[in-house]
């Protein structure tokens, strides 16, 4: 199991989201094809609500504990409930450039 697979089965065991897209974005930031170490994450969930932004980054954050312990470098997460996206029509955040490397995100 790779590492994008891992976060999948962790957050959806966590979270049981309604929907969830995970995009490895390593190669934008200088760790080449298959470093699997930056991750762009969109999950919609109702374990959410009731939760401010920071209070879900943790959970999120809690919930990936051993991947980030095994060298998961960065997360971009959007953490919303299924109002909340809905009324953001989807959109997701866009990843940062990352201080480690010379690419800028685009």
């Amino acid at each position: 199991m790779n590492r994008k697979e891992r976060i999948e089965a962790q957050l959806v065991a966590t979270f049981a989201p309604v929907d969830l897209a995970i995009v490895d974005e390593s190669h934008r930031h200088g760790g080449g094809a298959g470093a699997e170490s930056h991750y762009n994450v969109v999950v919609v969930s109702e374990a959410f609500a009731g939760l401010g932004r920071i209070e879900r980054h943790r959970a999120v954050h809690v919930a990936l504990d051993a991947e980030l312990n095994r060298g998961l470098h960065a997360l971009t997460l959007t953490l919303r409930t299924e109002i909340e996206h809905t009324q953001s029509a989807g959109a997701a955040l866009r990843s940062p450039g990352c201080a480690s490397s010379n690419k800028v995100a685009s």
